[in-house]
């Protein structure tokens, strides 16, 4: 389904699809701006891959549909989820997130910490990857786009995030790990922008950010 909307409803060109490992395991994580950005991300990794996704939206036929491609649904404190994540790294398989947590402008300034701990527990590099296109300036974060939208998603090269010797302790090896994994995604994100005349949103609808209400 994700390979169809994003090859067959919309236009998306995909970049350094080679950049994803062959046969062992990865964390590609990407910045997140609408409500397609999963499928289509999940539709043209050239692998089966896992996302984590948020319970609310595991209802309905779209969580049917979701359970049924075993993405990985997060809950409460998302240890679970973080868990089976690791489960699929250490079998070589793929994992998607989403490290800003909540759809927004998707210049991934703020990251939260669970594919840091993923890369650190599993050793897994991590694929930066960029999405552009998949909401406009002015569209609201649950934006169906119509047919034939352009998009671009880009894979970069994979980082290796494991911490040096001389970082000792877990919680400061998540924090390095977490700021190196933020800033290759603000770094890919930076170099497809500057590459397609195609732009992220101007406006933040996170309510901290006074954009309007979050819809994520």
């Amino acid at each position: 389904m994700g390979r169809f909307l994003a090859r067959g409803l919309w236009r998306t060109e995909v970049r350094g699809r080679d950049n994803v490992p062959a046969g062992r395991a990865a964390i590609v994580v990407c910045n997140h701006v609408g409500l397609i950005d999963g499928p289509v991300v999940h539709g043209v990794i050239p692998r089966g891959s896992h996302f984590l996704i948020r319970t609310g939206m595991m209802t309905g036929p779209l969580g049917v549909i979701l359970r049924a491609a075993q993405q990985i649904e997060v809950d409460g404190s998302g240890r679970e989820a973080l868990a089976r994540g690791l489960a699929v790294l250490r079998r070589g398989g793929v994992v998607g997130v989403f490290p800003e947590g909540t759809r927004g402008v998707g210049t991934a300034e703020e990251v939260h910490g669970g594919a840091a701990w993923l890369a650190v527990q599993s050793g897994a590099p991590v694929v930066p990857t960029a999405i552009v296109g998949s909401r406009h300036t002015g569209e609201s974060v649950n934006v169906w786009p119509r047919p034939g939208r352009r998009m671009v998603v880009a894979f970069g090269e994979p980082v290796d995030v494991t911490p040096p010797a001389d970082v000792r302790g877990g919680r400061a090896k998540q924090a390095w790990a977490a700021e190196r994994l933020a800033e290759a995604l603000r770094v890919q994100v930076a170099r497809t922008l500057e590459t397609t005349d195609i732009e992220l949103p101007l406006d933040d609808p996170r309510p901290d950010a006074g954009g309007g209400e979050d819809h994520a």
